[in-house]
């Protein structure tokens, strides 16, 4: 996902502190200096994130108040991010110390060498990830090329999102996808891919339904994925620039059909804002696009700051803090290391799964195969193709 939850939730507080950071099996390194005195860490969130990791990350505060004495929190759309990072560090003057993001502005900052490099140059202060990551997170871990650390992760999609009493035949191919859209003009939706988890993950996973030269080459090998999406779009009214826009537009009745994931499906209906009627379907050929939230420093933090941030990356990636990731369906399942149970979150998670979660994922998740998202400079590449030859021919 890639733009912001519908809401916050709040949970009830950990208490593992450091105790559940060695029980955990994640050590305290010795490599990683106390601050001179407690510092504040700003933290932004351009996917959403916060509403899976934030009670982790206050808990840390509260563990270990003589490392940071205070968290800022704030959000921002993730196209915007990087520009502002790089105004900063041009100007020697940069006052964001971790980022939480998806492969969107990751893939920015490392297109314009925006991140530190934490792998290899960290890894002895790190937990050794491909034994704690569970494998697709840990396949997930490799698109950071060294300059992020996955936090949180889940199968994502692409699927379908539909009010049942609204669409009466649910299409099964690709195909049958875009005769329905013909038959019913304005009734289908999608977001801007640049910023929305479902639009980016229908944006790719369209080669593997469609069987195209090179699901992985934007733009050489997807000639039937830009002429499907070019015929798809002259049934869609406008391209909303995040995925919350297409929620409500199901859940108010003006479409009735979206781009949607896992965790999209389930926490709108959790929320109310997508009746818990709605339905979902995965087209024939599908392979789940896996999604996954990065942990990203920018350059020019403070040296004193970085020994704390990769303290706070061991502590969010305990299965004490993980568990928190299971939040509301949001990003479903979430966490992204093993072990890590929904016995172990908050019994307010544990309800809402209970309620509004479906078991069909399970067999889902366990009958098709996962693939990677787009590298780095592949994504933006597709983004640009896009924002260009589809996006730009509706009305912003």
């Amino acid at each position: 996902m890639s733009d912001h939850p519908l809401s916050r939730r709040s949970f009830l507080v950990a208490t593992g502190g450091l105790a559940g950071l060695a029980a955990s099996g994640v050590p305290v390194f010795a490599a990683l200096a106390k601050p001179a005195s407690p510092v504040t860490l700003n933290v932004v969130d351009v996917a959403g994130n916060l509403a899976l990791t934030q009670k982790a990350i206050e808990n840390y505060r509260k563990a270990k108040p003589d490392w940071v004495s205070r968290i800022t929190f704030s959000k921002a759309p993730a196209p915007e991010l990087p520009g502002k990072i790089k105004a900063q560090q041009d100007a020697n003057s940069v006052d964001i110390d971790l980022v939480l993001t998806g492969t969107d502005a990751l893939a920015a900052g490392i297109d314009q060498k925006l991140w530190v490099d934490l792998l290899p140059a960290h890894a002895a202060d790190l937990p050794k990830l491909q034994d704690i990551f569970l494998p697709p997170a840990w396949a997930m871990q490799s698109l950071a090329q060294g300059q992020g650390v996955v936090v949180t992760y889940y199968p994502s999609g692409p699927l379908f999102e539909y009010a049942p009493e609204r669409v009466k035949t649910v299409p099964k191919t690709a195909e049958e996808l875009l005769a329905w859209a013909k038959a019913n003009p304005k009734r289908f939706m999608y977001a801007r891919p640049a910023n929305s988890g479902p639009g980016r993950t229908f944006l790719m996973g369209l080669p593997y339904i469609l069987g195209d030269a090179d699901p992985m080459d934007p733009i050489k090998g997807w000639d039937k994925t830009w002429a499907y999406l070019k015929e798809l779009g002259e049934t869609i009214e406008s391209y909303p620039t995040g995925t919350t826009p297409t929620m409500k537009a199901l859940g108010e009745g003006s479409v009735d059909m979206i781009a949607s994931t896992t965790g999209w499906d389930i926490n709108p209906r959790v929320l109310g804002v997508v009746p818990k009627s709605a339905e979902v379907f995965a087209i024939k050929g599908f392979k789940w696009v896996t999604d996954a939230h990065y942990m990203c420093i920018p350059k020019g933090v403070k040296p004193e700051k970085l020994a704390v941030l990769l303290d706070l990356m061991n502590f969010l990636l305990t299965p004490e803090q993980q568990a928190y990731a299971y939040d509301a369906g949001y990003f479903y399942p979430g966490p992204a290391v093993k072990n890590v149970p929904l016995s172990m979150a908050p019994q307010e998670s544990q309800d809402a799964l209970k309620e509004f979660g479906r078991p069909a994922y399970d067999k889902l998740i366990a009958d098709n195969p996962t693939v990677l998202p787009l590298p780095a400079d592949k994504m933006v590449a597709a983004f640009r193709k896009w924002d260009e030859e589809i996006g730009s021919r509706k009305g912003k």
